[in-house]
């Protein structure tokens, strides 16, 4: 690593409207106040956040450069033009963990290439979260993301997931838009093995929080609304 240039740091969020510092180390809150250039996906809920963890840093003093499905990858080198200048910065997720299930990625990326120092903070992973707490198998598991939207293709793909945690011995872990995550419950009810295990993880860390592992058979009868509430799903075939 070049020692003059200045570093990235990635910097997590909280999962919900919590209180930073309830979930965040004072690590997270230091590496904000000494930092004024950050790589956010959305600049309003960015500078929020900012203030919130720390209410006495200038909003005038920062310097935001937008990621998101908007941007120009050609763009993504000039965001890391001030540590090639010695200062260093921040890229911020929306919600969680920087990089995973997210497109801070392509820019992490580049920072390798560009002999950057990429310094990963520590802050809550709804994913490792939601493993952690579903009591399936932690040393091999599998996230997937967003499923198909197309109720056909939806169905074979949770077919697919769930032959290859029997096959494997693979947890398979995937996400779903929150106004969906209902049809998404029901869908998986309708599809798996009666004893085929789902967890479902929503709101984590939360007041509101809920996590449940129950099989297909038992979430026929669930009564938890999710609507709306972010949430992880895992299944396990044994």
């Amino acid at each position: 690593m070049n020692t003059s240039f200045g570093k990235l740091y990635l910097i997590p969020t909280t999962l919900g409207d919590n209180e930073p510092l309830e979930v965040l180390p004072l690590s997270v809150k230091k590496i904000i106040e000494n930092t004024n250039v950050f790589i956010v996906e959305n600049e309003k809920t960015a500078r929020r956040f900012i203030k919130k963890i720390c209410s006495n840093k200038s909003q005038a003093s920062l310097e935001l450069f937008a990621l998101n499905k908007f941007t120009d990858a050609s763009d993504l080198p000039s965001f890391l033009d001030p540590c090639l200048n010695g200062v260093n910065v921040g890229l911020l997720s929306e919600a969680g963990c920087p990089s995973v299930a997210d497109p801070g990625s392509d820019v992490v990326k580049i920072a390798h290439l560009q002999n950057i120092q990429v310094v990963p903070l520590v802050g809550p992973s709804s994913i490792l979260l939601a493993l952690m707490s579903s009591g399936m198998n932690g040393q091999g598991f599998s996230f997937n993301g967003y499923l198909p939207i197309d109720k056909n293709e939806r169905k074979h793909e949770l077919k697919r997931l769930e032959r290859l945690s029997f096959e494997q011995n693979l947890s398979q872990i995937f996400i779903e838009t929150p106004y969906r995550n209902n049809k998404m419950l029901e869908d998986i009810c309708n599809t798996l093995n009666k004893n085929t295990l789902v967890c479902v993880a929503c709101d984590i860390t939360l007041p509101t929080e809920f996590i449940r592992t129950k099989t297909v058979m038992e979430w026929t009868k669930n009564t938890e609304d999710l609507h709306k509430r972010p949430s992880i799903f895992i299944i396990h075939k044994s």
